[in-house]
């Protein structure tokens, strides 16, 4: 269904697993610029209703999920950690369209949000199979479920609105791309890394 080019090393969770605390805030700090990405989307895009509405649930998920996982940092008394630079993201920021029309541009908007929320989703069912933490287990499959029909809105909203755009085109050069990108990660306890 995601249509990743490339799988994430099974190692990658046991790296996760290694260091929980790292593992779970910086997966706080993804929902929580989630839920950002959804609202920029929402700003720059408000003649959409359909999208508007969407999304203002999907920011409204994102938030719970960054409480969910901010409760369970608690729940184990580690410390809610300072926001970190997702460097994946950054890579992918780097194929996002910035110039033509503004349909282009948020065309290119979605196919990124989609993109990480394939990856997410991906990454949370290795870590729900993979872990020896039944509780964390639990959560992270329940989370993959979510994302993974957070992907599905992007995609979308992107063939709905992308008319005149090979939408499908874009869309399996995004996945090549990341394809090239994540070949570097995987190797540190971070959702993306």
């Amino acid at each position: 269904m995601l249509h990743l080019k490339l799988e994430t090393d099974p190692r990658w969770a046991t790296i996760a697993e290694e260091n929980i605390e790292e593992i779970l805030t910086d997966h706080a700090w993804c929902e929580q610029k989630a839920a950002t990405n959804a609202i920029a989307l929402i700003v720059h895009n408000s003649q959409y209703e359909d999208l508007v509405t969407e999304l203002l649930e999907l920011a409204k998920e994102e938030l719970e999920h960054f409480q969910m996982v901010h409760n369970i940092i608690k729940k184990r008394g580690y410390t809610l950690g300072r926001e970190r630079k997702d460097s994946y993201v950054n890579e992918l920021y780097k194929f996002m369209n910035n110039g033509g029309n503004h349909l282009q541009r948020m065309i290119d908007r979605l196919l990124f949000s989609a993109m990480i929320e394939a990856r997410s989703c991906e990454r949370f069912k290795l870590l729900s199979e993979r872990i020896k933490d039944k509780e964390l287990a639990k959560f992270y499959h329940d989370l993959m479920i979510s994302e993974a029909g957070h992907y599905t809105i992007f995609i979308t909203f992107a063939r709905k609105y992308g008319k005149g755009i090979d939408v499908d085109r874009r869309w399996k050069e995004l996945v090549e791309f990341e394809g090239e990108v994540i070949k570097s990660y995987g190797n540190s306890e971070t959702i993306h890394g």
